[in-house]
């Protein structure tokens, strides 16, 4: 069996999302709650997945416009 491992991550942590976007962590988290940016739970681990931040950032970019 091959297994393939990305060279991108797919998920990042609270703390990469924040350096990613400049936002502080209750930030992020307030953005989770309100579900403008999905997210997902492995055990006690939060992970973002890469392509929520983008759609995250395309709607800012959408509702700014």
């Amino acid at each position: 069996m091959l297994t393939v491992i990305p060279s991108e991550p797919v998920a990042l942590t609270v703390p990469e999302v924040m350096a990613a976007l400049r936002l502080s962590r209750s930030k992020v988290y307030d953005l989770i709650r309100s579900k403008q940016l999905r997210s997902f739970t492995s055990g006690r681990a939060r992970r973002i997945p890469v392509d929520a931040v983008r759609q995250y950032m395309h709607d800012q970019m959408e509702e700014a416009a």
